[in-house]
């Protein structure tokens, strides 16, 4: 009995002299930058994460002076065909593979109000490390912080490999809101 404690005493010892895993070192690219990690988006968060996008996104607001926004099923109807038409085409930019612009995409799904303006992205990142990029960009926060936006619509799609094409579409619900020109929307 004293052999059998002894050996699993000596073998706990052992394994905690063994590298853990975050004294791994990360592995570097060709640039020298950190090599993205592969994150996927776990089946039991898929109805969580627009949640907390929008308590993230309404945080933001609140301390830019704006006021908050509400998920809109529409909107974010409009955001998933989006992203996954992104996905499609292989490429992160604001038009449909039917030349569909957010504009056209809002007014398809019915949405009686009027877009304030749309953010995408092609990343492997999750969504907060998204939303980080999208406001360390001023075209994004921009429209991110819009105190005309009342709505908010927010999906991705996660290919096979990995990558993940995010959508968020922001709208005005109220009279204030104004259609924008292509020229103002974003991409990351």
């Amino acid at each position: 009995m004293r052999l059998t404690i002894l050996i699993s005493t000596a073998l706990i010892a052992l394994s905690a002299c063994g590298p853990s895993p975050s004294s791994q070192p990360q592995r570097l690219g060709s640039d020298g930058k950190p090599l993205p990690k592969l994150y996927r988006i776990p089946s039991r968060a898929e109805n969580t994460i627009p949640y907390e996008m929008l308590d993230s996104i309404n945080t933001l607001r609140a301390a830019s002076g704006a006021g908050a926004v509400q998920l809109n099923s529409e909107l974010t109807a409009a955001a998933a065909t989006h992203a996954k038409d992104m996905s499609n085409q292989n490429r992160p930019w604001h038009f449909g593979s039917d030349g569909s612009s957010p504009i056209d995409r809002v007014r398809r799904v019915g949405y009686s109000g009027e877009l304030v303006g749309e953010t995408i992205s092609e990343t492997y990142e999750t969504e907060l490390e998204t939303l980080s990029a999208w406001m360390d960009q001023e075209d994004t926060r921009r429209i991110i912080l819009d105190p005309d936006a009342t709505d908010m619509g927010f999906a991705w799609y996660q290919e096979n490999t990995g990558k993940i094409w995010w959508t968020m579409v922001l709208g005005s619900s109220g009279t204030m809101g104004a259609a924008m020109s292509l020229a103002q929307y974003t991409t990351e």
